[in-house]
């Protein structure tokens, strides 16, 4: 039996379908359900669920469900569902998909795709690493640069520490040569490969790449050298290995799901949306004025004071 609530006239009901890794993430899929929690309370939205995928076989069953009791708005996130998210706009017209950290080659009158630009948050990482290096050696790990997003990441890291001195040298390695079988999963390739960068001067390290990027960031914990991560809060994912994470740059769904919410509200479905990147605030012995610069950074990028002039697809 269909519920009333959400057919009923000034209710507005909004659901979440994680992908496999769940709602307790540190990244995107906790910080969506944040997003959607202080969409209620600030009555925004007057009902929301969350429904965690236990496996990909599962996505199209969870979303149909929230279809079939009427939700107004169902939120999908990361690539992983992408085709998923695509097939519900068509599927169920009367709800609206939204595709948290989804690019779409297609459109759909109720489909809005978010994505955030993975070339500003390279940026950002390298301003920060080119502040915090002594050696004037830096490092960044990325996954294969064959993949769009990972390239943008270390080139936009790259411009980064370019912007703010172009005599430090950045040291940027992709993932370019291993097994495919291993994609985002190549731990002891990120650590080993972390470990080149440090013992040839690198002494900050970004990286990006799901697990793939955390065996880098475990490397440079063991050896104490400060890392800067991507994606989710990493020192938080890590825990213990990961006690030199200073900061993590994300895309701040919790912003962007809530201003879809306020859009939907008056009735404006507005496809394609960039979203918000920010930082999570510095770990460690630093002046509140480093956190006051990130922010204004993340700001100047986004009105676009600030470009990186890195191009959206590898040459």
């Amino acid at each position: 039996m269909q519920s009333p609530d959400c057919f009923r006239e000034n209710i507005f009901c909004a659901a979440l379908v994680t992908d496999t890794v769940g709602v307790d993430d540190h990244g995107i899929n906790q910080n969506t359900w944040a997003g959607m929690q202080e969409a209620k309370a600030s009555e925004l939205a007057d009902r929301i669920e969350y429904i965690e995928s236990v496996d990909a076989r599962d996505y199209e069953k969870n979303i149909a469900y929230f279809a079939n009791q009427g939700f107004d708005m169902i939120v999908t996130v990361n690539a992983g569902l992408r085709d998923e998210t695509l097939h519900a706009a068509d599927l169920y017209p009367d709800s609206v998909s939204v595709g948290m950290n989804q690019p779409q080659t297609e459109t759909r009158p109720n489909l809005i795709p978010i994505t955030f630009p993975e070339d500003q948050m390279g940026f950002a990482a390298g301003i920060f690493a080119a502040t915090l290096t002594k050696t004037g050696v830096v490092g960044a790990v990325c996954e294969t640069s064959g993949i769009d997003s990972m390239w943008r990441y270390c080139e936009g890291f790259r411009a980064g520490v370019a912007f703010v001195n172009p005599t430090i040298k950045a040291l940027v390695f992709y993932r370019d040569d291993g097994d495919s079988e291993n994609l985002f999963v190549d731990e002891a390739w990120g650590f080993e490969t972390a470990n080149k960068a440090i013992r040839r001067g690198a002494d900050v390290i970004f990286a990006a790449g799901a697990v793939t990027a955390q065996g880098a960031l475990r490397a440079a914990s063991e050896l104490n050298i400060p890392a800067i991560g991507a994606e989710r809060d990493q020192a938080a994912a890590l825990a213990e290995s990961g006690s030199s994470v200073v900061t993590s740059i994300f895309g701040q769904a919790s912003i962007e799901v809530q201003e879809v919410m306020r859009l939907l509200r008056v009735g404006n479905v507005s496809g394609p949306r960039s979203g918000q990147i920010g930082n999570v605030p510095f770990h460690g012995n630093f002046p509140e004025s480093l956190q006051d610069a990130a922010n204004l950074l993340f700001l100047s990028m986004r009105t676009g004071e600030i470009k990186t002039n890195v191009a959206s697809k590898k040459p």
